[in-house]
């Protein structure tokens, strides 16, 4: 199979790491190429190293640039792809824009990778985005959802249900896995106490990842337990950014808090934690982030967003969003519970990913589908010749 990607961008997030994770576990079976509509960011250079062209149009909110249309066109037939796949409402609508410069008919399929709990509160531009995507719906031959939440939310305002498919997101388990050594070195490297709790929240700085209510939790922890350490992990969440270091200065967490910025070492520093969280506001589909802590033996607090309580199940702690009592709450519970309880719940939530969610499990779904569309593609082909 050849299969063309469309994805809005290349940078680090749950929609592009998935696309280099199906990348690598489909390598032997598809024949693949990456357009990215903006650069190739930070996770291009890593689907190249996979052999998989990438071409960066460098698209911009900034500056549009109706040139690359045709750069997408061209690439489009030069790739001889036997189908397109968009990621992400810009992704997926340039895929359909994509199909009008192959040679011949190709099914289009559309991946959503977020929950829409209300359009409102979205860029005026994404927002066009999903409703120009709710109309033209019909015409993708799937629209392939990585939450239920999100398959629901988007099917109310107008997404045709007739061609939804649901597969969640799927976790190497030999990549991220407990690890005694990588706890330490981790630890070690950054100043923390072996004994100490850590509990993490790896997210990109933004209003949906709710930063500013998980800080509000820690310092409430942080006051009835004065040696927590809350690690913070994602593009945007380092010293430089001033909203942070403004709650952080407010709230007295500076003992507490360690911004680590954007890291290439992800297995190892989630290994490293007793606790995860995601203390999402909105959005979330499938967070990523919770999949590879529960891989690496990790309990969760996790906010009720997208697939979230459907993910952790009873292996971790549900709360509502937008509630810092409540997180506080829960992260205080599992610290509480101590080292035993928090590693009983760990193995739970690694044998759930195991036999829920493993990449290739999740992997051949895709591919199943892309020969489902394929083959049904070249029926209507052979009954109904151009």
């Amino acid at each position: 199979m050849r299969i063309l990607h469309v994805i809005t961008g290349l940078d680090t997030g749950g929609a592009e790491m998935m696309l280099l994770k199906l990348l690598s576990a489909g390598a032997s079976v598809a024949s693949s190429a990456v357009v990215s509509l903006g650069s190739k960011g930070t996770l291009g250079p890593r689907i190249e190293a996979l052999g998989v062209p990438v071409l960066g149009l460098g698209l911009t909110r900034a500056m549009p640039n109706p040139i690359a249309a045709l750069t997408l066109l061209r690439f489009a037939r030069r790739s001889g792809a036997d189908l397109v796949q968009g990621w992400m409402y810009h992704g997926n609508l340039a895929a359909s824009l994509a199909r009008l410069g192959m040679q011949r008919r190709v099914p289009v399929l559309w991946s959503i990778r977020q929950s829409l709990y209300d359009i409102g509160a979205e860029r005026r531009t994404t927002a066009a985005a999903i409703r120009l995507g709710a109309r033209l719906s019909w015409r993708a031959a799937a629209v392939i959802y990585n939450s239920e939440a999100s398959a629901v939310q988007h099917e109310a305002l107008g997404y045709r249900a007739s061609r939804s498919v649901v597969i969640p997101n799927g976790f190497d388990c030999e990549v991220f896995r407990p690890s005694e050594v990588a706890r330490q070195r981790v630890r070690a490297a950054l100043g923390i106490e072996q004994d100490a709790v850590v509990i993490g929240l790896f997210a990109r700085f933004h209003p949906m990842k709710d930063h500013r209510g998980f800080l509000q939790a820690a310092a409430a922890l942080a006051g009835a337990h004065p040696a927590v350490r809350f690690l913070l992990v994602g593009k945007g969440v380092d010293a430089n950014e001033p909203a942070l270091a403004r709650v952080i200065a407010e709230r007295g967490l500076q003992p507490n808090v360690l911004l680590l910025g954007e890291r290439s070492d992800m297995p190892e520093l989630t290994a490293a934690l007793d606790v995860a969280c995601s203390a999402s506001a909105r959005g979330e589909g499938f967070a990523n982030v919770i999949g590879e802590a529960m891989a690496c033996g990790v309990p969760c607090v996790v906010t009720d967003v997208g697939d979230s309580a459907r993910i952790v199940g009873a292996t971790g702690i549900v709360v509502p969003a937008r509630d810092p009592d409540a997180l506080a709450r829960a992260l205080g519970e599992l610290l509480g519970a101590g080292p035993a309880r928090r590693h009983e719940l760990g193995v739970a939530a690694r044998r759930r990913i195991e036999t829920d969610y493993s990449l290739p499990a999740i992997a051949e779904r895709y591919l199943a589908l892309y020969r489902q569309q394929i083959t049904q593609s070249s029926m209507i082909a052979t009954r109904d010749p151009p």
